[in-house]
Parts: C-alpha cells; structure tokens; sequence
C-alpha cells in the first residue's frame, strides 16, 4: 500500500459565483475546483480524500476555511518547496489555498475541530454597503441598534436546541453549544456580528442573525430569539439572513497530542 502523508490545507475563497462548498454535479463548487487543481499536479487517478472542518453552503465566503487531503509521500517529497505557488497558478482567482502543512494522520479537519468562528456584516448606511464590500455586506434598509443586538445575541448564548434556526437533518441532532455571540460596530459603520461555537447546523448562524436583525431595528423584543429555544422544530417566523454576507473566518483545534481523542469524542457526540 502506498505510503500518504496528511497535508492541513488553509483555504480562502469569494463564495459569490460558487454552489457552496460540497461537489455538486453540474455546478461550480468550493471543493471541486480544489480537486481539479490537484488533479492538474499530481493526476486524476489519486484519491486525495479531501476533508473539510464545515461546509460553507452557495453565496458563503471564507478566510479561515480548513480541510485536509492525503498525498502520496514520494509527490509530497517533490511538491513541497513548490506546491503553494503551483496551487496559486492553477485555481481560479476566487479560491486560494493560504498555507499547506504537514499533519499527523491523526488530524482530522472536521472531527477534530474545537470551534468555528464565523462573522456577518451589515451595512445600516441609507446609501447601502460600500461599492467594493457589496459581496460581503448585506444591505439593511432600517438603523440598527447596538444594545439591542448585544441584549438579543446574550440570550443566545450557551448550549441549547437550535431546532427553530436549523434545517433538521433526518437522524441529527440540534444542540449546539455557543460560546461567542457578540455585535460591534466597526469604524466603517459597519454592523459585525461575531458567532463562535463547536459546530453549526445547516443555516443556523444565518437565521440566528435574521432573528437578531429584526430586535436591532425594534420590530421585536430583545429577548424574543431566546424564547424560541423552546421550540423543537424550525420557527417560520426566523427569517434567513442572506448568504453574501456570511464568513468563516477561523476554525480552532487543539495540540496535536488530542487531535485524536477530540475526533473520536465529536463523532460520539454528532452520533
């Protein structure tokens, strides 16, 4: 059996004009416009097993994306003074590959993650978001408050059922354990709301920002989010932010002697 060494890959991408991050036949993807840049350096016929610490869905941007694959040592050999710069000539200008290391087979990007953090900005400005961040900014047509966003995102915090902000997966549980969820506002005006956690559900951070969005311009009290963790199904009432204005931004793992306890208990718990 051939010898593979696990390389962490630090990965950054625009989601506007991508399907999200998960092949798709048919569609621009994330992850297929990596295994096609792969496939141009060292062949088509290597499985890399490409692994990545949480799929962004279509329109979702990324600064602190992390995956993993597994290459065949004697290529990693060849590759490794040279394999970024040939990453950086291969892939499309929406997609770049940051950093490239060496990783214990015990690293595991999704299973041994301890967090992600990810970031959504707003822009409150009655012109609208600043021409060169419209990609990443949402547009919000009312003035936004920030004790009232900061009273709504305190209620949040901790572990808890999320099934009224989550599209419940068959067999999939929906607690969640939220460390940081927190707004400022940045020098350019900009809203910013910072959501860190052990994992997400699917469309979970967005909908926890619609639900704030709609106390920060007063339509509803600031502890209106909180009471919705009562319920065990998906609030009709939650409004999903748009996807452009959503970032992962970091992804947080521990001393690589627990690489592997922490991937075997997050499968326990995911289970």
């Amino acid at each position: 059996m051939t010898d593979t060494i696990r390389l962490r890959l630090d990965v950054s991408y625009d989601g506007a004009d991508f399907s999200g991050w998960a092949a798709q036949p048919g569609r621009r993807t994330v992850a297929g416009v990596l295994v096609e840049a792969f496939a141009r350096l060292i062949g088509a016929e290597t499985p890399l097993g490409l692994t990545v610490a949480g799929r962004t869905d279509a329109g979702v941007h990324a600064t602190g994306q992390v995956c993993h694959v597994d290459l065949p040592a004697e290529r990693w050999t060849d590759l490794e003074g040279s394999l970024l710069r040939r990453l950086a000539a291969v892939l499309p200008a929406d997609a770049r590959v940051r950093a490239i290391a060496a990783v214990p087979d015990t690293f595991d990007a999704r299973f041994s993650a301890t967090f992600r953090r990810y970031e959504y900005r707003v822009s409150d400005a009655p012109w609208g978001p600043e021409p060169l961040r419209r990609h990443d900014t949402l547009g919000w047509m009312r003035p936004l408050d920030l004790d009232r966003l900061n009273a709504a995102a305190a209620g949040l915090v901790g572990e808890h059922d999320f099934a009224a902000f989550c599209k419940r997966k068959e067999h999939a549980t929906t607690i969640r354990a939220i460390n940081r969820l927190d707004w400022r506002r940045d020098p350019d005006g900009v809203c910013v709301a910072t959501v860190q956690a052990d994992a997400f559900c699917q469309a979970m951070v967005r909908s926890l920002v619609g639900a704030m969005l709609t106390v920060g311009d007063g339509r509803r009290p600031p502890e209106w989010p909180a009471r919705l963790l009562t319920m065990r199904e998906r609030s009709s009432e939650v409004m999903v932010a748009a996807a452009h204005g959503l970032t992962l931004v970091a992804v947080g793992y521990p001393e690589e002697t627990e690489y592997a306890a922490r991937a075997e208990a997050t499968r326990r718990l995911r289970a």
